[in-house]
């Protein structure tokens, strides 16, 4: 949801676009935009085939479709939505010559094209994913469903500034809390890209009766997946070692085949270093990308291939608990892609309802976290760019994703223990008491002035 709040504001001028360095700044959504208003008789599907075959550059993406012929659309004889897959294991096996030893099989995704998975064992060993089938009881997956379906009528897209003008989110979505008080907080204190969010909701019955199933799920999907893929079965640094608590809930609801979202990577922001999210899909199923984030070397002419290895396409059915496991927000990026068709659901009809159940940390509370030269709490993010200092976490503005507004100067790397808790003092907000602010901005002046602005 947050990568649809606001957008920067350009102008539409090819000239901005003249380097890759200045076109990775946008979300891929604002890179289909751009190439849809250039090309607009070409699909999604085919607009983003085109962006991930020339490494993410829309200038040379729209330069390849001039004399590109558009396809028909085909109506498959079926829609290919919802299907079976033979494990890759079968594949592992003849190339390793070792049934028992799956793990030394090859990524199969290979440059500009798409693997699809649908068996959870493949799904956990070539993707920073875990997924449970049939994950709620029948009965109560459709209360769920019905509850937020009624509940979705009255979502709203959210809009962004787009070369001067208003664009809207190609989905609907909402933001759920337990409390009064958290409602409060997140309506007045809590900021997404610059700016505060207006539609905030208490949890719905039905979403809290399936909050502590999720949990459970998603707890069990975390040990397993830090005994089995983690080197020495011990959690990734920066990972939290608490239990994993859901606090909050994104919704999403995705109307017919063409509404999706774009490729990028959660904010970490509130969530922390090495966030776990738990998205539950409900009703018609639709496409899960994931492509792995691949860092350019400082040496412009020696550059790395962002889509090296391809894209995966996880489906995911209703009724299924698709996990982000530690190292997914940092490392890949992830997408729910247009579809040419989709198989109705009896109660969802053409309608995708998807649940995000996320882990506030208090912590990362506003009041704590700094906060930029124009007053608005920084944004965290990671540098995922470049080699150099990849994985640093740092602070920075984001004020210039609100419509007439621009980025302030202010940047900071950020410092985590190896439980990803901030560099604050812990026990003072766990005792609710505010950080000492001078004493924080006289550390944070001293955090910029040693390593200076590098992250691009």
């Amino acid at each position: 949801m947050e990568a649809f709040l606001k957008g920067k504001k350009r102008k539409l001028d090819t000239s901005s676009y003249s380097t890759p360095d200045d076109e990775d700044d946008e979300p891929t959504d604002v890179k289909l935009a751009m190439l849809s208003s250039l090309h607009p008789d070409f699909s999604q599907e085919a607009l983003l085939e085109a962006l991930l075959a020339h490494d993410g550059s829309v200038k040379a993406a729209a330069a390849s479709l001039i004399d590109a012929v558009p396809a028909p659309v085909k109506k498959p004889h079926s829609s290919g939505v919802v299907g079976s897959q033979t494990s890759l294991k079968l594949y592992a096996s003849r190339a390793t010559g070792d049934s028992t030893s799956p793990k030394k099989a090859k990524m199969l995704s290979k440059k500009g094209a798409t693997l699809h998975l649908y068996d959870p064992d493949d799904i956990a060993e070539h993707t920073p994913c875990s997924i449970v089938h049939n994950f709620l009881p029948s009965d109560v997956a459709n209360d769920l469903l019905r509850e937020m379906l009624d509940e979705s009528k009255s979502f709203e897209k959210i809009t962004f500034k787009l070369f001067d003008n208003v664009v809207s989110s190609p989905h609907t979505s909402t933001f759920y809390v337990e409390t009064d008080l958290e409602l409060h907080n997140q309506k007045y204190e809590y900021f997404y890209n610059g700016a505060k969010l207006t539609d905030v909701r208490k949890i719905t019955p039905q979403l809290l009766r399936v909050k502590p199933l999720v949990q459970e799920g998603v707890n069990k999907e975390i040990e397993k997946r830090i005994n089995t893929k983690y080197t020495g079965g011990q959690k990734l640094k920066f990972q939290s070692s608490d239990v994993w608590k859901p606090n909050a809930a994104f919704v999403n609801c995705y109307t017919g085949p063409q509404e999706n979202v774009g490729y990028h990577s959660d904010q970490l922001t509130y969530l922390g270093p090495r966030a776990v999210i738990g998205s539950l899909s409900l009703g018609v199923a639709r496409e899960f990308r994931v492509r792995r984030v691949v860092p350019k070397a400082s040496d412009d002419n020696n550059k790395e291939n962002a889509d090296a290895e391809g894209q995966i396409a996880i489906h995911l059915p209703h009724n299924s608990l698709l996990v982000m496991h530690a190292e997914m927000q940092e490392e890949w990026k992830h997408s729910i892609a247009p579809a040419q068709a989709i198989d109705p659901h009896p109660i969802a009809g053409n309608r995708r309802i998807n649940i995000t159940y996320r882990d506030y940390k208090p912590s990362l509370h506003p009041k704590f976290t700094p906060r930029c030269k124009c007053g608005i709490p920084a944004v965290l993010k990671v540098v995922q760019k470049r080699k150099d200092n990849w994985g640093k976490y740092f602070w920075m503005c984001h004020r210039g994703y609100v419509p007439e507004k621009e980025n302030c100067s202010f940047f900071q790397w950020a410092e985590f223990d190896d439980d990803g808790n901030p560099s604050w003092d812990a026990a003072r907000y766990k005792r609710g008491i505010r950080p000492n602010t001078r004493a924080l901005r006289r550390h944070n002046t001293a955090i910029h002035q040693q390593d200076p602005v590098s992250h691009d």
